[in-house]
């Protein structure tokens, strides 16, 4: 049985494959190298092509901060060995899931009674008010 590595290596199209993938992985390594990390969970570095990096990010108020640290990123980047001379940003945003309908908690009828007591006594207080809205969860 052959090893995987030497497939890849006879077969041009996945070893194009396998360059771009660890072009992209090296890129991604520097990017997080030179970025803050209060922004690192929010950007993606892309591909270098003409020597321009595109960075893809969640949000436009992260875009907006990458912008502004431009030509810092810039320096760190050439120094730490990628040769760009522009970062492109793009926002790529992320569809995020619904949230869950929270259920209707209701309580039993002698909860209902004892706490409606209860607010009878405490009339006219933001608690007694409280629990009467409580009370009528039956």
């Amino acid at each position: 049985m052959r090893r995987f590595n030497a497939l890849i290596k006879e077969s041009t199209e996945l070893a194009a494959l396998s360059g771009q993938a660890d072009s992209l992985t090296a890129s991604q390594k520097i990017w997080n190298a030179v970025l803050p990390d209060a922004l690192k969970p929010f950007t993606q570095a892309g591909s270098v092509k003409h020597q321009r990096l595109t960075v893809y990010v969640n949000n436009g108020a992260v875009a907006a901060k990458i912008k502004l640290l431009l030509p810092s990123l810039l320096t760190k980047l050439q120094k730490q060995g990628l040769e760009v001379t522009s970062i492109r940003v793009e926002m790529q945003v992320k569809s995020s899931p619904r949230k869950p309908v929270k259920p209707v908690r209701n309580i039993s009828q002698k909860a209902a009674f004892s706490l409606g007591k209860l607010a009878d006594e405490l009339s006219g207080s933001a608690l007694g008010e409280a629990l009467v809205k409580l009370s009528r969860r039956n």
